[in-house]
């Protein structure tokens, strides 16, 4: 589903920024054409997530530039002049929605941008926050659940196909093919969960990041490190030793610390608890996927080592 959304008044250091971008030449959103030869759609995503899917959907008809870098953290991201130059020249804009990317209506509007917007949380159950200022829009991690990245796909399926429709057959067959590997996804995950017993499943995360998978395998949530779904949260001493009773008193086996954020105070309550923290490799990729190369290198490699890594630790 799409939406033509318009943006709120620029800053004016966003202006100085496309003013820099413009005397930087252009960025990687090029004219280069598909292997067939024909033009590509330039396509700028916010998030490594949506880049992945729009990568899928649209195949060599697209030219993605990806905005946020992997293990990059999106909550308090700043743009640069290439990102304003990117979106000057973009076709269509890929954004996960929710909130997440508070930073790109203002970029839009010093970009000039008058392209297709599309959000891809449209027709997705956005969990809700506890009413404070940055968990207003409700929680943005809606990655977490396969069925949601399936309405997340559909929706830049359609953007594609409405600036492109010549190619919609396309699109089309990308769609089907990737959401038959969701599916998969979806299921293999369930089945993985399920061989762990239902009194173990229980997490504890860096941040409020899991909501959704959480409700779609079952899980039970214990707390997270920073108690909220931005991590530029702050924390508290009460909090964090609420924290370590709640971890002792219900059994939990292990603390998981995430790619995109600091090992540093979950190991620290691992310590007062007498817990595990998984880090280093086995941390989760919760906000970010992770560089080529590495387990989380694509949303389908990020969600199979999230739940390899869950399962090992809390069967352990």
């Amino acid at each position: 589903m799409l939406r033509i959304r318009t943006p709120q008044p620029a800053a004016l250091v966003l202006a100085g920024l496309l003013a820099a971008a413009g005397a930087c030449g252009s960025s990687s959103a090029s004219d280069a054409g598909s292997a067939g030869g024909s033009k590509q759609l330039k396509v700028v995503a916010t998030t490594t997530q949506v880049a992945d899917f729009a990568r899928n959907i649209g195949g060599d008809k697209v030219k993605v530039t990806q905005i946020l870098k992997p293990n990059v953290d999106p909550h308090d991201y700043e743009p640069s002049p290439a990102d304003v130059q990117a979106i000057a020249e973009a076709d269509v804009v890929v954004e996960n929605g929710v909130g997440l990317e508070k930073w790109l209506d203002q970029t839009i509007k010093s970009a000039g941008f008058h392209g297709t917007l599309v959000d891809t949380s449209k027709g997705v159950a956005v969990r809700k926050g506890n009413g404070s200022d940055e968990e207003a829009a409700g929680d943005p991690h809606i990655w977490h659940n396969p069925k949601n990245a399936e309405t997340m796909s559909r929706n830049i399926a359609a953007a594609f196909e409405s600036k492109d429709p010549a190619a919609k057959a396309s699109y089309e067959a990308n769609l089907t093919s990737y959401t038959t590997k969701l599916e998969q996804l979806d299921s293999w995950i369930a089945g993985q969960i399920g061989t762990i017993p239902a009194d173990q499943r229980k997490l504890v995360t860096n941040h409020d990041a899991f909501g959704y998978y959480i409700d779609r395998y079952h899980l039970t949530f214990v707390g997270s490190i920073i108690p909220s779904f931005d991590t530029s949260a702050e924390l508290s001493g009460k909090q964090l030793g609420t924290l370590v009773s709640k971890i002792k008193a219900t059994g939990v086996k292990a603390i998981f610390s995430e790619s995109s954020l600091p090992p540093k105070t979950a190991e620290a309550i691992g310590k007062q608890a007498g817990v595990k923290v998984e880090a280093g490799e086995d941390s989760l990729y919760g906000d970010t996927l992770g560089p080529a190369g590495s387990a989380g290198a694509t949303y389908l490699d990020m969600e199979r080592h999230n739940t390899t890594t869950i399962v090992t630790a809390l069967k352990g």
